[in-house]
């Protein structure tokens, strides 16, 4: 294990819900959902006041409506999102430009030799922090370790507004110790299924032999057994590249008739368009998703010889593609378009892409 980095994560606290509570004074100290609103849609973001009361983003709406009957849905403004984001983004970069956005809320940055300030990177993820409450008037949550994955984990020990730092001398015995519900990259199906198997914590887990992991869990058990130990040299990308862009919406009723699919398709097109053309970046392969009203879901593509750089062409493409395939669906709850084999992917230059969830979040 390479002890002689230094990362730090950093994790906005709610932080499309805390965006609203900021810029509307009426909503602080309430219980409030980002999207979610309507009959269909999911929570995006919700307030630690939501939390208390059990709702979680990704939660469908009329779930955390029963969990808190005074929930008070708003209405996501990601431009607004995207403008804050930019704010932080500018204040990592001022540390670092080895920063690797993760999502409009979050990050990982190397500081092992940093642009500027105090070499030590737990006094660097301090002055971030604060520099956010300056900026923004919002908070951040920081992990400070030596890879990755342990600065991950350590973000969110002390959520909101708070700080873990995991040294060296540390990692052995705090590993040992987290319980397998608390590592990053195991989910909730995995833990539960490692605790029927007695493995509770990473001291339970180290006692499998990477083999051993590799049989009860496929390929995903080497990064176990390398986790477990302290063990991740991934580096801090700045460069990552986005797979695809693409937006999608569920509907408040289904859709039965190919026309008001058209229109759909039509306006998710428009808004992928506008994406690629934003940041410059085209791709050739399209591909149109639909989900049943029973939760079936279809992916169709189709890849061309040249990056579609015309509006024109992409609704062409997906509305071939729901023409082609509509009958064997029926009717629809869910619909999506994507591009990939993103031009700037095939060049190797990748840029992070940081896009809306759709309207199930609006």
């Amino acid at each position: 294990m390479d002890a002689t980095r230094k990362i730090i994560h950093i994790d906005m606290d709610a932080f499309y819900a805390s965006v609203e509570q900021r810029d509307f004074p009426e909503l602080r100290g309430k219980p409030v959902a980002v999207g979610g609103a309507r009959a269909r849609g999911v929570v995006a973001s919700a307030s630690y006041e939501a939390r208390r009361y059990g709702v979680r983003s990704a939660m469908p709406g009329m779930t955390a409506r029963r969990l808190c009957p005074e929930l008070i849905f708003v209405r996501a403004r990601f431009e607004v999102y995207h403008q804050v984001s930019e704010q932080i983004r500018e204040i990592f970069l001022s540390y670092t430009d080895l920063v690797e956005p993760l999502s409009l809320d979050e990050a990982y940055l190397d500081v092992t030799e940093p642009k500027q300030g105090p070499l030590s990177a737990t006094l660097i993820a301090e002055e971030i922090r604060r520099r956010i409450v300056e900026v923004t008037g919002l908070t951040a949550s920081a992990g400070v370790s030596f890879n990755k994955f342990l600065a991950k984990v350590a973000s969110d020990i002390n959520k909101p507004n708070g700080m873990k730092v995991i040294t060296p001398a540390e990692a052995v015995d705090f590993l040992d110790a987290l319980p397998v519900s608390k590592f990053h990259g195991i989910g909730e199906v995995t833990a539960k299924r490692m605790q029927r198997m007695g493995i509770s914590t990473g001291a339970d887990l180290k006692r499998y032999e990477e083999v051993e992991l590799v049989r009860l869990f496929g390929k995903v058990g080497r990064h176990y057994y390398r986790i477990v130990r302290a063990d991740d040299q991934r580096p801090v990308n700045p460069h990552r590249l986005r797979k695809s862009i693409g937006a999608e919406r569920t509907y408040a009723e289904d859709l039965h008739e190919l026309s008001a699919m058209r229109e759909k398709v039509r306006e998710l097109a428009a808004i992928v368009f506008r994406h690629m053309a934003e940041k410059n970046n085209f791709g050739r392969t399209v591909t149109l998703k639909l989900k049943t009203p029973d939760f079936r879901i279809f992916n169709r593509s189709r890849s061309f010889g040249s990056e579609l750089r015309r509006l024109e062409d992409l609704e062409q493409a997906v509305l071939g593609l729901l023409e082609e395939h509509a009958e064997e669906v029926g009717a629809v709850r869910l619909l999506g378009v994507a591009v990939s084999n993103l031009e700037r992917e095939q060049l190797g230059a990748g840029i992070q892409l940081l896009l809306d969830f759709g309207e199930e979040f609006l």
